[in-house]
């Protein structure tokens, strides 16, 4: 895989934050722009793992259930300031005709917002890996006539003694859905990790120009609100003068 080399791109800061996914979506064509991409994968693949050492440079092997949480950071590409947002999701798994997926409709939500695409698999997980060739006809029925940019990631790439998936396998799904391949270890390979996600945040960069096209569209779906700070404040407020009514009253 051909991999951008760093002086193209800025380091990231240290900070990051967790944000819920914007209840209304942001201009594209402002002046600090935003790139969303969401991560997608089965169950125990490692993809909050493959985030959070993207973001972070750190690995953290435990984590609790997916509830899918989203991600922000600022940097610079080619000169220009960039958000990226990465949205983590629960998992996908197969339904018994193994011809269609199973998912919660949060990723459905998250497919129609995100401008690219980061399929995860585990190499120790063959289920892993057949559920993204129905993953893909799932995206694209969403979106029948838009651009999905994409980045295959094999993970789990240091427990070769386990692997079920060849290498050659996983080239050739890529080369099928049209995007780069790449087999790290969010374990040991931070660097690998690292590359892999900036080469496809470079890649949106720089194909994000317009603001018109098919997916775009599909941003102004209706969304479920999410916690905003004016509602966390206005929770905090109301649970302070609740606790302040039952000390007047003893």
């Amino acid at each position: 895989m051909l991999l951008i080399p760093e002086h193209t791109m800025s380091q990231f800061s240290t900070n990051f934050l967790l944000l819920p996914i914007p209840e209304y979506p942001a201009l594209d064509c402002a002046p600090n722009r935003i790139i969303k991409l969401v991560v997608l994968g089965g169950s125990g693949v490692g993809k909050t793992a493959l985030v959070v050492r993207f973001l972070t440079k750190r690995f953290i092997g435990d984590y609790e259930a997916n509830a899918g949480a989203l991600y922000s950071r600022k940097f610079t590409i080619d000169g220009e300031q960039i958000s990226l947002q990465v949205q983590d999701t629960p998992f996908v798994s197969l339904e018994d005709d193994a011809d269609s997926i199973c998912c919660q409709e949060q990723i459905n939500r998250s497919i129609y917002w995100a401008d690219g695409f980061v399929f995860v698999y585990s190499i120790t997980d063959y289920e892993s890996f057949r559920v993204l060739r129905p993953l893909h006809q799932h995206i694209r029925r969403i979106h029948p006539n838009a651009n999905i940019p994409l980045l295959l990631m094999a993970n789990k790439g240091d427990l070769l003694r386990a692997r079920q998936v060849s290498s050659k396998e996983g080239l050739q799904l890529a080369a099928e859905l049209g995007g780069p391949y790449c087999e790290v270890s969010a374990r040991e390979n931070g660097e690998g990790v690292h590359d892999a996600f900036q080469q496809l945040c470079q890649e949106l960069s720089r194909s994000s120009g317009s603001c018109n096209g098919e997916k775009r569209r599909g941003l102004h779906l209706v969304r479920p609100k999410s916690p905003n700070m004016q509602d966390l404040k206005r929770r905090l407020k109301q649970a302070l003068t609740s606790k302040g009514k039952s000390a007047t009253a003893l």
